[in-house]
């Protein structure tokens, strides 16, 4: 593990993106180089130069003047410039609180298959209800018939549960009854409250170091128009997923503004080195969340941040006979964070070069998530 403290470099991350990696290794002296080594800390089990910084959010959170916020924003926002994940430690959640929606969420999965069907997804417009294995395929493709195909050779093996807010009018959470699942809706009714103002640090924390007002996102996300996901993967034998493109979760980016990942110690996450396109583990690394780019937040920044593709696979497995394996179960919570339901997305006034273009036209988050939504789904 390489160690480091922060950067003070003022460039913006849309002139950072022009500039080649390349040419700034070597133009750098050997010295600055060495400095540049010393002066982050990042996670990794990689032998390239990809590697998912680890952020001290406490600097951030308990900072006693804006330029002291600034120095964790653009550590911030250099690890979703550089590679579209970073890890943050000492972000405010108690330990309890994730372990109690864990234990939680163990709970619902182990209910009858029948009582958890009662709550199936239904619509891609509300997005929410219970997903059984088989159901989802998630890829990059976004043409209805090819991810059909896809699921009928390579389904995710995994079942999830959806949970929007609460309030919402239009769309309601499907919960199981209290006797099945004893306080299973006021955990998590809490912990989408307090994802979500995690969420609200965490995009403040992203307009500074993008040279935005500090509040800049705060009325394009307060309608809290994001997806609670509880993920079961369950323990199954090796040769169900030695298939071509079978893999627990496919290769994807997520849609919104960031994803929150909370993972138990099995881990099974990859990221792909956009330089190289090769899949490297997020190793899950204690007390710590994964948080990622989206599509939104990537087109909102004209690609300043990436939304890098990521897949689950599975981790190493027992030998349960001489011919056969079967993998551990793995738990995940995901916080997928949205802009308000009919934010337009477009070009943030930082990111565009003057004299260019944006990359991507305007478009609305219901429109850009339920289009993604609907195919991929069956």
């Amino acid at each position: 593990m390489l160690s480091a403290a922060h950067s003070s470099c003022p460039v913006l991350p849309s002139l950072r993106r022009l500039a080649s990696a390349a040419s700034s290794a070597r133009t750098a002296s050997p010295t600055t180089q060495s400095a540049r080594r010393t002066r982050r800390t990042y996670a990794t089990h990689a032998e390239d130069a990809f590697r998912i910084p680890l952020i001290d959010f406490s600097k951030y959170r308990n900072a006693k003047s804006t330029a002291e916020k600034e120095q964790t924003a653009q550590d911030i926002v250099r690890g979703f410039t550089d590679v579209g994940f970073i890890y943050l430690n000492n972000h405010g959640i108690p330990q309890g609180t994730v372990e109690g929606a864990f234990k939680q969420s163990a709970e619902f999965f182990k209910l009858p298959i029948e009582k958890k069907t009662e709550l199936a997804w239904r619509d891609p417009r509300a997005n929410r209800g219970f997903v059984q294995v088989g159901r989802e395929r998630v890829t990059q493709s976004a043409d209805a018939e090819e991810i059909k195909a896809l699921r009928a050779k390579a389904p995710d093996y995994k079942e999830s549960m959806e949970i929007g807010r609460d309030w919402d009018k239009a769309y309601r959470n499907y919960w199981p009854q209290e006797a099945d699942a004893p306080a299973f809706r006021r955990t998590m009714l809490g912990f989408f409250q307090t994802c979500h103002e995690l969420h609200v640090l965490v995009m403040r924390s992203i307009a500074l170091g993008l040279k935005l007002d500090e509040a800049f996102f705060d009325d394009k996300i307060h309608e809290q128009y994001h997806n609670l996901r509880l993920l079961s993967y369950p323990p199954i034998k090796r040769q169900l997923l030695s298939g071509d493109g079978q893999a627990r979760a496919g290769a994807h980016s997520d849609y919104g503004t960031l994803t929150l990942l909370f993972q138990d110690s099995v881990g099974g996450l990859e990221v792909q080195n956009p330089h190289t396109g090769q899949f490297q583990p997020a190793t899950p690394i204690p007390g710590t969340i994964v948080i990622n780019a989206g599509d939104l937040l990537a087109r909102w920044s004209n690609d300043v941040l990436r939304s890098t593709l990521h897949r689950v696979v599975a981790p190493p497995a027992k030998q349960i006979s001489e011919t056969e394996e079967i993998t551990p179960a793995r738990q995940s919570i995901a916080y997928f964070c949205n802009p308000n339901q009919g934010a337009e997305i477009s070009c943030l006034p930082t990111c565009l070069v003057p004299g260019s273009k944006p990359k991507y036209p305007p478009v609305t988050t219901e429109e850009y998530i339920v289009g993604r939504l609907q195919a991929t789904y069956v």
